[in-house]
């Protein structure tokens, strides 16, 4: 991670991130159910990026499921085809995925309806994408290359949990 995006945004200095991800990785390798601790490692990522909305996904040969989210709800759709929306778009790439504004996006699913910025970060394991993390926002144009660098080095510390499925 560039130490100089890091410190882009309050709480993204290269020490803090660095124990983020630690924690990350701590929590997806614990044998704590899987479901929890997905739960847990979106909490941990919504409130170090102060996120309004993280989802963990599993991507399958034919379906993006969630398995865990923190925010003010759940997602409208759960489980999709991998085809679909902006998590489709970043299985479909292998890249992470940022849209300023999702009102003018029409692979956007709705997660929830005030939702206007959206940064879908693929989770892989050698190559192939086992996992998304997604990050919501309320506000156009969020994400900076800091909050990229943050999540995408979350997304390297989470592989853990889908390698103990």
């Amino acid at each position: 991670m560039d130490a100089l995006h890091l410190r882009e945004r309050p709480g993204h200095d290269p020490k803090s991130a660095l124990e983020i991800a630690r924690t990350v990785s701590s929590v997806a390798s614990s044998e704590i159910q899987r479901e929890e601790r997905a739960r847990i490692i979106a909490d941990v990522i919504r409130r170090s990026g102060d996120y309004r909305w993280v989802g963990i996904y599993d991507v399958g040969p034919e379906e993006i499921t969630v398995i865990g989210w923190d925010g003010p709800d759940g997602p409208s759709y759960p489980t999709f085809p991998t085809t679909q929306g902006l998590n489709g778009a970043a299985v479909l790439t292998g890249d992470t995925v940022i849209v300023d504004d999702v009102r003018g996006d029409p692979r956007y699913l709705t997660t929830l309806g005030s939702t206007r910025s959206e940064m879908v970060v693929p989770v892989k394991d050698k190559g192939r994408t086992v996992g998304t993390i997604d990050v919501e926002s309320e506000t156009v144009k969020r994400f900076t290359t800091s909050d990229r660098d943050f999540v995408e080095s979350c997304a390297r510390a989470i592989l853990p949990l889908y390698l103990k499925l």
